[in-house]
């Protein structure tokens, strides 16, 4: 696990005066009494096939949610990784001649350069196929076997490769998965089943006690319909007619069912295989982040496995939603598949996990469009907050010496009703990013933007230069100020711009991001080169949007 750094101060005093707070650029931190453990996750991607825009999204995602709460002082951990072991798998890699541990080892090595290509900072990346893995998932089968909530009997019915999912007649589609893939009729095979008929109840009672459990609202609609509407079958959770997956504890002819084994890969990360309990303090703060087309297998399987083994469920579970391309569902067919690697070569990595988190409420579905795209590239970031940081520091590198200028003793009420929305960004964002509402937690900073550039225009510092220069001073330091509040709040939505931004507010380089102690954000004599944070993107078409 890599190297914590010490935060050495809350969100809400980053905030505040420079003198009075230090920020670590990289996020790290170390949870305070006050504030309990963060532990989110991804879903753990399936090595089947080459990531695509809904991985991306997802890791992004958990990625800002888990920098936020680093910023805000408390202990947390992102965790992400690649399920490598089913039948498709197998599949796959006779289909290429190559073994099945090198076949996932080759794709689970895109889906690390998928999470780092994007600025996804992972503390654990973890592979079903090591060894610690292993362990967890021994640990856990053995303690549903304890508690007897195994059985030996056998299966028989439409089993869908792609899902590796056993389908009702009732759940077919027009003679296919309810996702789509095709199904195939598995003759009976010997299995060992989960009894999980037993947890029907328990999981109500779980949704409806606890609102905040699984969000957003419709997903929790969604799955208390589904336990309300019918009774759980018992799952069966092992394979006999393949090989390539870890084998039941003490019946090494039966391969332990992928999901069982997958989903088991959120302990493994804490360390559940081993002797002790360390785990369970940072367990206490599990927010699973997933697709709603998996959300079954984590609402439903996930926590009755955990109840079924005296293991406490998750504390929270989120779906969020699928993307579409300019209206239209996302396929190779249609020709119109997103590549994130093209994004990133389009955009930058900045104005893409930007756009991701910013374009829809997240737990919604979204569309993709070089239009919403450039709107928030061009028409937002460029204008709206890269322009003014451009402007203010031009005007104090031309007109103060390079020096940032001093934050009036006694401010207007205009630069105390500015600086106020500024340093009160972290108390304004914190509920929106605990609750998930990414998109809710960049609207605050967007809202802050357009205050400052409303700001930057009534005063018009440029006609100040000749007739109040004094004033002028005070307009740029607010301004200015202001500027480092918003780079400190877009941190953990676009680390890199986030940090440039610092840098040319004044903000010192290294680990720390502190500044020199001088209000405004900058040291007296601190050289602003105005420089642009967020470069336009060129588009043949000319498309801006109007998000400025």
């Amino acid at each position: 696990m890599r190297a914590r750094l010490l935060m050495l101060a809350s969100l809400a005093r980053a905030f505040r005066a420079p003198a009075a707070r230090n920020v670590r650029s990289s996020l790290r931190a170390v949870a305070t009494e006050e504030k309990p453990p963060f532990y989110c996750t991804t879903p753990i991607y399936y090595v089947n096939a080459a990531p695509h825009i809904g991985h991306a999204y997802t890791s992004v995602a958990c990625d800002a949610a888990v920098r936020f709460a680093k910023l805000d002082g408390r202990r947390a951990m992102l965790v992400t990784g690649t399920d490598e072991h089913g039948e498709k798998v197998e599949e796959s890699a006779k289909a290429k001649g190559v073994a099945p541990l090198d076949f996932a080892t080759e794709v689970s090595a895109t889906f690390r350069d998928l999470a780092e290509s994007f600025d996804v900072d992972f503390d654990r990346f973890v592979r079903t196929t090591e060894p610690a893995h292993a362990r967890a998932v021994e640990k856990l089968w053995k303690a549903l076997e304890a508690n007897g909530m195994i059985y030996l009997g056998s299966y028989e019915g439409w089993y869908c490769v792609r899902d590796e999912c056993y389908y009702t007649e009732s759940e077919l589609v027009d003679g296919k998965a309810p996702t789509g893939a095709d199904v195939e009729w598995k003759a009976k095979e010997p299995s060992y089943f989960f009894k999980l008929s037993a947890f029907r109840e328990k999981l109500i009672d779980l949704y409806e006690g606890d609102e905040d459990a699984l969000g957003p609202k419709s997903r929790r609609n969604e799955v208390l319909s589904f336990l309300k509407g019918e009774e759980l079958r018992d799952l069966s959770i092992s394979r006999t007619t393949f090989k390539w997956g870890l084998s039941v504890p003490g019946d090494d002819d039966h391969v332990i069912y992928v999901w069982v084994d997958a989903l088991a890969n959120y302990l493994t990360a804490l360390g559940y295989g081993d002797d002790d309990d360390e785990w369970r303090d940072m367990w206490a703060g599990a927010t699973h982040v997933v697709g709603k087309d998996i959300l079954r297998f984590h609402a439903v399987y996930w926590p009755a496995l955990l109840l079924a083994a005296d293991l406490p469920p998750p504390k929270k579970i989120f779906a969020h939603g699928w993307w579409t391309k300019d209206g239209a569902k996302i396929s190779k067919s249609l020709g119109n598949v997103v590549v994130p690697a093209e994004l990133l070569a389009d955009y930058g990595v900045d104005a893409t996990r930007y756009f991701l988190l910013s374009e829809v409420p997240f737990g919604g579905d979204g569309d993709f469009s070089r239009t919403a795209m450039l709107a928030a590239a061009n028409g937002f970031l460029a204008n709206a907050v890269g322009n003014l940081c451009q402007r203010c520091c031009a005007m104090i590198a031309k007109n103060c010496g390079g020096a940032a200028p001093a934050l009036p003793d006694e401010p207007t009420d205009d630069d105390a009703a500015l600086l106020a929305a500024a340093r009160g960004l972290g108390d304004a964002m914190r509920p929106h990013a605990d609750a998930l509402r990414l998109d809710g937690a960049l609207s605050e900073v967007e809202a802050v933007v357009r205050a400052a550039n409303r700001y930057f225009d009534r005063n018009e510092p440029w006609k100040l230069r000749k007739s109040d220069p004094e004033r002028m001073g005070d307009v740029l330091a607010v301004s200015l100020e202001t500027l480092r509040c918003i780079a400190i709040a877009y941190q953990p939505f676009m680390p890199d711009a986030a940090g440039r931004m610092l840098a040319l507010l004044g903000v010192a380089e290294g680990p720390d991001r502190a500044p020199s102690g001088a209000p405004g954000g900058a040291s007296g004599g601190a050289a602003l080169p105005p420089k642009p944070v967020f470069p336009r993107i060129e588009d043949d078409e000319g498309a801006e949007g109007p998000r400025s």
